[in-house]
């Protein structure tokens, strides 16, 4: 066994290999093409209707230089949809559309599912451990990442 196989940030990175392609397959076999991170903004855009892609950004910790590709994609799937502030002409704030919605609600079961798929080899309580351990390191840590979690 090579000494990296031991270290969190190997294993962390593998978890996430394992749930990026577990997400891709049971997302595609329903017919979708949305990418984890698009999940997470069309989300993010359901439970804050008129953010802008900064805020955007902040709340699902991605980087606010590539969101926008994540935003025209959505956009191009007309899943969202960009309209100008009324309150600055210069700001676009982001808004479901009716498919977006849709694709929202259908695939939250799914997510859900998958979540549990991720962590297989874990019992309930397990799971509610390892899931308190990964929220309190990455709470933790935040301020070290290039796209810190950002709360409205």
């Amino acid at each position: 066994m090579l000494d990296i196989h031991n270290m969190a940030g190997h294993l962390i990175r593998r978890l996430n290999q394992i749930s990026v392609s577990v997400f891709s397959d049971r997302v595609s076999q329903a017919g979708y093409d949305v990418t984890p991170v698009q999940y997470g903004a069309l989300a993010a855009i359901a439970a804050h209707p008129g953010l802008d892609q900064a805020t955007l950004a902040g709340l699902i910790a991605y980087d606010r230089v590539t969101i926008g590709g994540v935003v025209d994609r959505l956009e191009q799937k007309a899943y969202v949809k960009r309209v100008v502030s009324p309150r600055d002409r210069r700001a676009r704030e982001l808004h479901l559309t009716g498919k977006g919605r849709d694709v929202l609600t259908a695939l939250g079961p799914i997510v859900q599912a998958i979540q549990s798929e991720i962590l297989s080899g874990l019992s309930i309580q397990e799971r509610e451990t390892f899931l308190k351990l990964l929220e309190k390191t990455t709470d933790a840590g935040n301020e070290l990442s290039r796209a810190p979690l950002r709360t409205i």
